[in-house]
């Protein structure tokens, strides 16, 4: 008899299809897994979802754990495995820019994503590529949906987007990609997953990582024409050829690396991220906010 397991989503996109792809690709059948899935109500963490039992897994951000460390406290999840090891955000243009620089962003309005991590994940990539991001005119039009509404409305003169909004607006011929955040920072702790540190301790959590390291492993070397066919139906509103086009976007960024553990390195990367803007006060000890996956012990 098949054991239900439930996994929530802070967002749900094509970024994060090798968690997607433990259900579409029947990885977790397989391991004897009914699964299920949600998406975290807006405003609210999937880490309540932990909290309350409503999800055994939820794909968060290692970030999450910043709050409670800068309060002193310990952080109630623990982030045991990476989903993506790099930024996903695109930057698009009105145009085709073959020879984009990232100054040409303090040339007019750039819609960007305010959410938390987004934005400081963007403030550090200008930082890297050095440009002053207080000279660029950043505008909050509020969420994903209606950010994407006003871009293709003739606000903006970019659009900073996760994955497969960009692409959808290259299909609609509404924009055309010029940058990819990830490539500004290189490998950093970006999302992961998380659970309490007790279900870590269980069988059950042996057994989803194996699942998770087979579905990473089949996402990393399949065909992204393949694994859109397989994620299609999660995403009825997105043009399936969209799909494919934005999975193979983040296999070749490198976003989906073969191990699963996050990294030293990986973390201190997102530490200086959030250092940088000033969304934290100190450097916190990787052991105080990271646990290995379940399987490797």
């Amino acid at each position: 008899m098949s054991e239900k397991i439930s996994i929530q989503f802070t967002r749900f996109s094509a970024f994060y299809s090798p968690v997607i792809a433990t259900i579409a690709g029947g990885f977790l059948k397989e391991a004897g897994f009914e699964p299920e899935y949600s998406i975290a109500p807006a405003g609210k963490s999937a880490i309540e979802a932990l909290l309350d039992g409503s999800a055994h897994v939820v794909q968060s951000a290692l970030s999450q754990t910043f709050g409670p460390l800068e309060r002193g406290e310990k952080p109630p999840a623990a982030h045991f495995a990476q989903i993506n090891e790099m930024d996903g955000f695109f930057i698009t243009a009105r145009e085709p820019d073959p020879n984009f620089s990232w100054d040409k962003l303090t040339s007019g309005e750039v819609l960007i994503d305010h959410g938390g991590q987004p934005l400081a994940m963007f403030k550090y990539a200008c930082l890297k590529r050095g440009v002053d991001f207080d000279a660029i005119q950043a505008v909050d039009a509020g969420s994903s949906s209606d950010m994407d509404k006003a871009f293709r409305g003739g606000q903006g003169a970019y659009i900073h987007q996760q994955g497969p909004a960009p692409q959808q607006l290259e299909h609609d011929g509404a924009g055309h990609i010029v940058a990819a955040v990830g490539e500004a920072i290189g490998p950093c702790g970006f999302s992961s997953l998380a659970a309490t540190r007790d279900w870590l301790e269980t069988d059950m959590a042996v057994r989803f990582m194996q699942a998770y390291k087979k579905a990473r492993a089949w996402i990393i070397e399949t065909p992204a024409a393949e694994i859109a066919a397989a994620e299609a139906s999660f995403f009825p509103d997105i043009d399936q050829g969209v799909l494919a086009t934005t999975i193979e976007a983040y296999q070749k960024l490198g976003n989906w690396s073969p191990h699963v553990e996050i990294t030293r390195e990986a973390y201190e990367v997102t530490v200086d991220v959030f250092l940088h803007a000033g969304r934290i006060t100190r450097r916190h000890a990787y052991e105080d906010a990271i646990a290995q996956p379940p399987a490797s012990s």
